[in-house]
């Protein structure tokens, strides 16, 4: 048995209704939304995913979602047998409002759910909601919850094979020679500066810089070409006012053009020329160490995209993807 149910929180409009599986819920004429069951893969997890359907001139957004942007919020607590989440972000769009960047999507949006059963074998029942924002002229943030009881069976499902292979290469297969990120402490909090040694993705690229920690808010940042290479400069700030330490093993870069995107995991600290000694070095990777002095109004938590523990938290039952 399968229930949508979606919840506007900013209109007057409230729907609450169940439905059978692969059966959608409409939020008014704006958005309807529903479970894919998916199937069971060979390596034991279950693959099912969240499809959105939004009418025209309507966008939701993606997991970083830019300054003019709503987060969406996942919470899985409620489900049983399931051990751990991954969402597989398919390549999301660039969008700009006012003067200011949004990243998400328009008209649908099939969001595979990859799900590790705590006990192998076992039908797992899926408990989530999901709180996120769906824009026009204005925005509404929407609440959907949606429940199911995932057979350890089924056959793979054409639409989220389709979503699977819409997915950000590596930066290997887009040809990047070298990466660096260079950290410098401000007021404040920290100023990253990336540089990105790969050929033109396309036109208007766009740098997108996620920390790992939903703890530290990423400002937007400002992308240029200098010669070939791609760089993007930003600013980290921890929400809560207390210090915190940079791991650039966490961080994720996403470059996104035309449709396309590449998306690197960590980045190392920019090399250094040692002449006296005749030979380059790394420069020495020390953790950034900052307190923030003041708290920025628009700050956003940016989310991890690996998979998590049904409770919240980074876990990755298999390893970072």
């Amino acid at each position: 048995m399968l229930k949508t149910v979606l919840r506007p929180l900013a209109l007057a409009v409230a729907l609450l209704s169940s439905a059978s599986p692969m059966q959608a819920q409409s939020l008014g004429d704006i958005m309807s939304a529903e479970l894919l069951p998916g199937w069971r893969t060979e390596r034991g997890t279950h693959m099912a995913a969240i499809r959105l359907t939004l009418s025209q001139g309507w966008k939701t957004y993606w997991r970083s979602p830019g300054d003019a942007g709503i987060p969406p919020e996942f919470n899985w607590q409620g489900s049983d047998n399931l051990g751990a989440v991954r969402l597989h972000w398919p390549v999301p769009e660039v969008f700009h409002f006012n003067g200011m960047q949004a990243i998400g999507y328009s008209h649908e949006l099939v969001l595979p759910v990859e799900i590790w059963p705590q006990v192998a074998g076992q039908p797992v029942r899926l408990d989530t909601t999901l709180d996120l924002g769906v824009c026009r002229d204005i925005c509404v943030p929407a609440n959907v919850r949606l429940e199911a009881v995932l057979a350890p069976t089924g056959a793979a499902d054409p639409v989220i094979r389709a979503a699977l292979k819409d997915q950000p290469g590596s930066a290997g297969a887009a040809g990047l020679r070298m990466a660096s990120c260079e950290v410098e402490p401000m007021r404040k909090g920290l100023r990253l500066r990336a540089v990105l040694d790969m050929p033109r993705l396309g036109p208007d690229e766009v740098v997108v810089v996620e920390s790992g920690d939903p703890s530290i808010w990423v400002a937007e940042a400002d992308t240029r070409r200098e010669g070939g290479r791609l760089v993007a400069e930003t600013q980290l700030v921890a929400v809560d006012r207390k210090p915190f330490a940079l791991d650039r093993s966490a961080l994720t870069i996403t470059v996104l053009s035309g449709g396309k995107a590449v998306e690197l995991r960590g980045c190392p600290a920019p090399r250094i020329d040692l002449p006296l000694a005749g030979v380059t070095a790394p420069q020495r990777p020390s953790l950034a160490l900052q307190v923030p002095l003041s708290r920025p109004g628009t700050a956003e938590p940016q989310q991890e995209p690996a998979a998590t523990r049904a409770a919240g938290g980074p876990m990755g039952p298999a390893g970072r993807p």
